[in-house]
């Protein structure tokens, strides 16, 4: 199993318990947060630059400690909305029909180890191939739901 293959089933079974939506298709579907996980990465430029938006955001030490091998520092929804801004979270809420509140706890609690998972080594990845792979298997997994 590759680290991507991990990443996403370390995601979906420990961080979100597992557990997944069934679509208007009857398909499974991944959680809502982690599609809005995703999308934020996605928006921020990669990996690289969500975590320059989270250091800016006053958040270095809890995002430093999530790429790095040792224990996750907890975010508070309520920071973290800070440091993405309003604006983000009422524009991936509004895609999703969730509340700001909603998204922002969601967020808090998944982004550590979703981050974590996504630096095994203690180190951002140098290029984005890997959060582009992670994107393509986890589209491949529960279709484009976004």
């Amino acid at each position: 199993m590759g680290l991507l293959d991990q990443l996403g089933a370390s995601v979906l079974g420990s961080v979100l318990g597992g557990q997944q939506q069934q679509g208007n298709d009857g398909q499974q579907g991944a959680s809502p947060i982690l599609q809005i996980a995703m999308l934020l990465l996605t928006q921020s430029g990669g990996l690289s630059g969500l975590l320059s938006k989270l250091q800016a955001g006053g958040l270095g030490s809890q995002a430093a400690s999530w790429v790095g091998t040792g224990a996750n520092e907890s975010v508070s929804p309520a920071h973290l909305a800070n440091a993405l801004g309003q604006d983000t979270l009422s524009d991936l809420a509004g895609r999703f029909g969730l509340s700001t509140d909603a998204v922002a706890s969601g967020l808090a609690s998944a982004l550590p180890a979703l981050i974590d998972h996504a630096t095994p080594s203690g180190n951002a990845p140098e290029g984005e191939d890997v959060l582009a792979q992670g994107l393509s298997m986890l589209q491949g997994m529960f279709g484009n739901r976004a």
